[in-house]
């Protein structure tokens, strides 16, 4: 973590602390998952930065507890990152964390993604959140045009996004890979889909509040 992300480190480790007790007893992490918060949460969401370009305006769109909003906020002091949550519980837990580490740039905004305005953020970002066809429906709306969606999936993530073309398209995506990223450095790469936004994506989150 120290050769990785030196200067975040010791903050990175606060928030691990916060998520393995206050985080576990309020049911935002699971007890099962505190061993491996480094490897399976914190590190996992901290190479994502390794995509999104400097000085961006990021949205985590149904951050939970922060992740990857909060740990990109950490790693990458350059950032604005909104971190998109509906649930009280959650935003409550979100804004007593961005003020316990300090993180002046982050913003705990209480929300569900298809009433934030459109065409708002460089980049949106997701974690588990849901399918990738109904994720982009809400997340690329978001995307200023040739911004980035970037969506962390897991070992399906191919036969994902073979289903769900024909949605990005509708949307205009205008492009979209599929990166893996830590591969020697992590005991588990992260990947992650990038899309690029289109005009039409602009366009549909208007279309889609106006019935």
């Amino acid at each position: 973590m120290e050769e990785l992300f030196p200067r975040a480190v010791d903050r990175l480790a606060a928030y691990a602390d916060l998520l393995a007790t206050e985080g576990t007893l309020r049911g935002l992490i699971g007890p099962r998952e505190v061993p491996r918060l480094w490897d399976r949460h914190l590190l996992n969401c901290a190479v994502l930065e390794r995509l999104i370009p400097e000085e961006s305006t990021v949205a985590d769109i149904g951050t939970g507890a922060g992740l990857p909003g909060i740990v990109l906020a950490l790693v990458r002091p350059d950032l604005q990152v909104a971190l998109v949550e509906p649930l009280l519980r959650r935003t409550t837990f979100l804004q007593e964390a961005v003020e316990m580490l300090g993180c002046n740039n982050a913003e705990v905004v209480r929300s569900r993604a298809e009433d934030l305005p459109a065409a708002s953020y460089d980049v949106v970002t997701s974690r588990a959140v849901a399918p990738l066809g109904k994720l982009a429906a809400w997340c690329l709306p978001l995307v200023v045009e040739g911004g980035l969606m970037l969506a962390m999936k897991g070992a399906s993530v191919e036969e994902e996004l073979a289903a769900s073309e024909r949605e990005l398209q509708a949307l205009g995506a205008e492009e979209w890979h599929i990166h893996e990223l830590g591969v020697d450095e992590l005991a588990q790469p992260t990947t992650v889909v990038s899309i690029v936004a289109g005009r039409a994506a602009r366009g549909s989150q208007h279309r889609r509040r106006g019935r």
